[in-house]
């Protein structure tokens, strides 16, 4: 595959934004790439949509622009000409398109400050959003459907392992992220996603590759449930050589 203008624009936003996926899409088949990075960046985008202004209006009218842009692709219309949008509209699916706005609508969770109502909620927002991102992403390479279930209860693990890491600026930024901060909560919410992670056997090749992007969720999720002081301080962050190894082992055995 051949990377385009539209790849490489969407290729340096994942680097910018989402060094983790950018490292693992790096490391993924230079076709899978094609597809993957179009997904990430446009996750990029979206995620960060509610964090580049002080207007909740303006937040919500970034948002919308996106769910307009999917619904061209959703309708069979010609996309609006745009170096993420573009190259996306290539590899999805009208399914894929509409599926996608689940991750859009919430997004407008990080527009407030109000926070979850309980653990049920937060799962929820973690599923819309890291759930459908990695579905859809397995779906585009070739994952059969039957396979969306586990996926999504995997991507849970990956999804918790990311909002622990995150939770230091979220609270910077004057965000309310868990509706129960305790350490012992913690722990056990690592511990409970850790077991989500046995889901992995007998996953097609499209479903791991998928995966690779969560690949420092494990390791993360080991610390929590050993040390949930841990979260509180940020000292979730692996040291560069352990981070390589991680990704190269779970390139290696097909699993994270």
């Amino acid at each position: 595959m051949t990377f385009d203008a539209d790849l490489n624009a969407c290729a340096a936003l994942v680097r910018q934004g989402d060094p983790d996926r950018f490292a693992a899409t790096m490391a993924s088949p230079v076709d899978a790439r094609g597809i993957l990075f179009p997904l990430y960046a446009f996750n990029v985008e979206v995620s960060r949509a509610p964090w580049v202004t002080q207007e909740p209006l303006i937040a919500e009218m970034r948002l919308q622009w996106w769910r307009d842009a999917l619904d061209e692709i959703a309708g069979g219309r010609a996309p609006r000409r745009h170096e993420v949008v573009t190259p996306l509209a290539d590899i999805l699916t009208p399914d894929q398109a509409r599926g996608l706005d689940a991750l859009i609508d919430a997004r407008r969770w990080d527009i407030g400050s109000d926070p979850f109502d309980d653990e049920a909620s937060l799962w929820t927002y973690l599923d819309a959003t890291t759930g459908t991102l990695l579905w859809t992403a397995a779906a585009a390479l070739g994952a059969p459907a039957e396979e969306q279930a586990r996926l999504r209860q995997i991507a849970r693990a990956v999804a918790l392992a990311n909002w622990l890491s995150a939770l230091p600026e979220l609270e910077a930024r004057g965000k309310r992220p868990m509706h129960d901060g305790r350490p012992e909560t913690l722990a056990a919410l690592a511990k409970g996603a850790l077991k989500d992670l046995a889901a992995q056997r007998g996953l097609s090749p499209a479903s791991r590759l998928a995966l690779l992007s969560g690949w420092r969720a494990r390791g993360i999720l080991k610390t929590v449930a050993r040390q949930p002081q841990r979260v509180a301080r940020g000292d979730l962050v692996t040291p560069q050589i352990g981070r390589s190894l991680s990704l190269i082992r779970a390139r290696i055995l097909g699993k994270i």
